[in-house]
């Protein structure tokens, strides 16, 4: 069922869609953007999560996860089938916002709008070949710093320090986070209090995408929501077991519970 939540944005209260309690962002990615930037204007960070199915499975059944995603600003929806259920909820988000397209958005509006960037994780040379390729498009784009440090399962004091200090040297305005997750929103759970203005997004694989070092699944292939065979098809031995016997059935309970909620309430009517 749809809720309210507290985010503003330029378009005001930002409207959420709940799948198994995971409040989702009901907003396009323009006015994401929009609502980044417009907040920037006026001195306030944030931090953006992009679920996909991997992400709800967590949430459901992790219940730390369920604290650590309720102090993200804005929660949207990266994974088709996420869109998908929403739609058999009968509540239908606009549409899917993926990260690996905001870390390209994002930057042509900082670049536009004189606001810097810093590239954090990675795979080894990700960072760096990103930033080139993004510097490539956007000219005018502040990288502020890039860096791929080891980070644990659970971040260390130490680790945390560390990135801390290179990013309050940099200071940027958005940092971009790809470490996977859930480290990735550990890790910025842990930093965004020393830098309260910066915009915060965990982006997984993409500096990988960016980069030209691994390829992303045609448009077409987005568009039909089989990304994730893709990627199983790059990674077999790392995401065929989490594809296909995890997320898979687990998306499949989804489909099922979103119609049984959609046609209770509306006997309950």
């Amino acid at each position: 069922m749809s809720t309210e939540h507290s985010t503003l944005s330029p378009v005001g209260i930002i409207k959420t869609v709940t799948l198994q309690g995971l409040p989702l962002a009901c907003i396009s990615a323009t006015q994401l953007v929009d609502h980044v930037f417009e907040s920037l204007s006026r001195g306030q960070g944030g931090w953006i999560i992009t679920a996909n199915i991997d992400h709800l499975q967590r949430y459901v059944s992790t219940p730390d996860i369920v604290d650590l995603y309720s102090h993200a600003e804005v929660i949207v929806a990266d994974g088709t089938p996420l869109v998908w259920a929403s739609r058999l909820l009968g509540d239908p988000l606009p549409e899917r916002i993926a990260g690996s397209d905001l870390v390209w958005t994002l930057a042509e509006h900082a670049a536009e709008k004189g606001r810097s960037i810093c590239l954090l994780g990675g795979a080894p040379g990700a960072a760096e070949g990103a930033a080139k390729q993004l510097l490539e498009r956007f000219p005018n784009l502040v990288i502020a710093a890039t860096c791929s440090p080891t980070v644990s399962e659970q971040p260390t004091e130490d680790e945390v320090e560390a990135i801390r200090k290179t990013l309050q040297a940099a200071s940027p305005d958005i940092v971009y986070v790809a470490i996977g997750s859930p480290k990735q929103e550990r890790l910025i759970a842990a930093l965004r209090s020393s830098l309260p203005a910066t915009w915060w997004i965990g982006v997984g694989v993409s500096l990988s995408f960016v980069a030209g070092h691994v390829s992303r699944a045609p448009r077409w292939v987005q568009r039909l929501g089989l990304e994730w065979v893709h990627r199983m098809l790059q990674e077999p031995e790392r995401l065929v077991k989490r594809y296909l016997f995890n997320n898979l059935p687990f998306t499949f309970r989804l489909f099922a519970r979103s119609l049984v909620t959609r046609f209770t309430s509306a006997g309950s009517r």
